[in-house]
């Protein structure tokens, strides 16, 4: 690749296809042979200078080239729409491509003088008298010949009547090889028949009748800027600046549960349906903002053709049905949260150069929530819960998981501990601390079985309610521990599911458990249990801070993300079993649970 001289001095430049494009590019260029192994194009002189100034937008267009040819041999999903970023997008672009252009012409010339100025010259050398409206002389120094700008003149005032008439009667014919390339460059495979192809067209047109008016000002003297776009991202950069390649970057630092890498793949990767991969350095707030948009038009229920389609065409699809549940605004935020933590690691690890000034764009973009759809249990729905035939006629379904099925709800009830972290729970991890007596429950990770917390503040010990106690849990310890060691689990019949947690199928099972026996309040969730245990702690008048440390929850205030090595330091396992012992619910009976005696907690 480069500038070479022919063996008449002329220079000219050249680049390598590779291999698997030769076949591609052909059809690109409409060449009568089956292959093109090199792109060549003279540069008409024999000034190297010049020629290097001339191989720049030579060496352009041989990119634009093999990324058409690139995309000919993509196996791209048809797609029979376009949401309105992405034809603005790509309309954009088409405008500031031909205005960027123009100004290289103006800058460089056409690179027409030269043989123009050879011919006349040869023709005065041999005598021939041809009458010419400009006189033969030097090429300019700077700029555009008198000639050269006559004809821009002239193509203009030809070109413009004409793609205003094509607007006029909406032909989109008239742009029908601007528009092809221009699919090829952004990579989709649009079906030509369909009403967005019809939209992209219009969009493009308009553009080039405003980039030719544009073009007519320059004409007069008028300083029309080019805008500036970001090129479609045909493939990672040589410094890896993309947002895919800070995720990848991100999962290898960060080591994520498979949960948390799964949310973080799907937020970019809706990302880059509506933009493309784009660099982190050229994020910006209007990317952010047709993000957000576009996920609000995301539809909750994805069957069908829905479960594979691209975000542009679910949100064309939640346009057509307007009554389709869209996802809630928490679910917006989540995405956002994912693409903005992955374009922060992006920033803070060398992903935008250092002399680009950035700021963070999903700053303030969030949406305001609702309020989260999750409320403590009432004292009569947990009485018909723990009455239904899991707890008092010895039912174990399927999808309960065993004992699982018994117990869980009672660890929820008593501890306020996340279901998905009492489902891995094994024998080891109960435990009698030998001075004060007290039993406690270790909530921790083990990397070995893939089990991971929330947070660091979720490391933590949970002393065993008195009530627990009395139902059986240290006995329920006590059989695993003797046939399995302290490594058996507490409920081995749960396995972990795809997302990596031990509770996604026990899960599923208990919502739909507590929905056949009569509680339909959607606000009930396992999740319940956590918040009436943290009620019940401040009904006790436990302090917020050893509130907090009991559940494992942090925030702004002293003590809020110890883990539990610290809590046990801080607070004192007497103090925290003391706590513990005053969560209670009054009203609630579960002395069908224990035996005869009757006991109100």
């Amino acid at each position: 690749m480069g500038v070479l001289k022919s063996k008449d001095g002329v220079y000219y430049v050249r680049k390598k296809v590779p291999a698997k494009l030769e076949e591609a590019v052909s059809r690109v260029l409409g060449a009568p042979r089956q292959r093109v192994s090199w792109l060549k194009r003279s540069l008409r002189t024999k000034d190297l200078r010049e020629a290097n100034i001339r191989a720049k937008p030579a060496l352009i267009e041989f990119d634009r080239t093999l990324a058409r040819a690139a995309a000919l041999l993509d196996d791209l999903p048809k797609r029979n729409n376009l949401s309105d970023a992405e034809i603005e997008r790509i309309a954009d672009y088409h405008y500031a491509r031909i205005l960027g252009d123009d100004e290289d012409v103006r800058r460089d010339g056409t690179g027409s003088e030269e043989l123009y100025q050879s011919v006349a010259n040869q023709l005065a050398e041999a005598g021939v008298a041809a009458e010419a409206p400009f006189a033969a002389s030097h090429r300019p120094a700077f700029g555009l010949s008198n000639r050269e700008m006559e004809k821009l003149l002239e193509d203009v005032a030809w070109v413009l009547p004409a793609a205003k008439s094509a607007l006029a009667k909406g032909d989109v014919s008239f742009v029908h090889e601007e528009l092809e390339e221009l699919l090829d460059v952004f990579r989709i495979n649009l079906d030509r028949g369909s009403h967005a192809y019809r939209q992209l067209g219009a969009a493009i047109l308009r553009r080039y009748v405003r980039a030719l008016q544009a073009i007519e000002q320059r004409n007069q003297g008028e300083a029309i800027e080019t805008p500036r776009v970001a090129e479609p991202a045909q493939s990672e950069p040589a410094d890896g600046g993309t947002l895919t390649a800070s995720l990848e970057g991100w999962k290898k630092a960060k080591q994520p549960p498979p949960n948390t890498s799964s949310e973080f793949d799907h937020a970019v990767r809706r990302f880059v349906e509506l933009h493309g991969d784009l660099p982190i350095a050229d994020l910006k707030r209007s990317h952010v903002r047709e993000f957000r948009e576009a996920l609000q038009q995301m539809p909750v229920r994805r069957t069908g053709s829905l479960r594979t389609a691209v975000l542009p065409e679910l949100v064309e699809w939640s346009r057509r049905h307007s009554g389709a549940k869209k996802i809630s605004p928490a679910t917006v935020n989540k995405l956002l949260g994912g693409v903005q933590a992955v374009a922060i690691w992006g920033r803070d690890n060398g992903l935008v150069p250092d002399d680009v000034p950035w700021s963070d764009p999903f700053s303030r973009m969030r949406l305001e929530e609702d309020e989260p759809l999750r409320e403590p249990w009432d004292i009569a729905e947990l009485q018909v819960l723990f009455s239904s035939p899991v707890f008092v006629g010895g039912s174990r379904p399927a999808g309960g998981r065993g004992e699982a099925a018994y117990w869980l709800p009672l660890l929820g009830l008593f501890t306020g501990a996340r279901q998905g972290e009492l489902a891995p729970l094994r024998a080891g991890d109960v435990t009698k601390d030998e001075e004060t007596g007290i039993w406690l429950i270790s909530i921790t990770e083990d990397e070995a079985r893939g089990t991971r917390l929330k947070t660091a503040s979720s490391r933590r010990v949970v002393p065993v309610h008195p009530e627990l106690v009395k139902l059986g849990f240290l006995e329920v310890v006590s059989e695993c521990r003797t046939t399995g060691g302290k490594a058996a689990p507490l409920f081995p019949l749960l396995t972990r599911g795809p997302r990596g947690s031990y509770a996604e199928g026990w899960s599923k099972w208990f919502g739909r458990y507590i929905r056949s026996v009569g509680l339909t309040n959607r606000a009930r969730v396992f999740h319940s249990f956590r918040h009436g245990f943290k009620d019940a702690l401040r009904r006790a008048g436990v302090s917020e801070d050893l509130n907090d440390a009991l559940t494992g929850h942090s925030g702004g205030g002293v003590g809020r993300s110890y883990g539990a090595k610290d809590m046990e330091r801080r607070f004192g396992l007497r103090a925290l079993s003391e706590a513990v012992v005053k969560v209670h619910y009054r009203g609630l009976d579960l002395s069908h649970l224990r035996g005869p005696s009757p006991h109100e907690i």
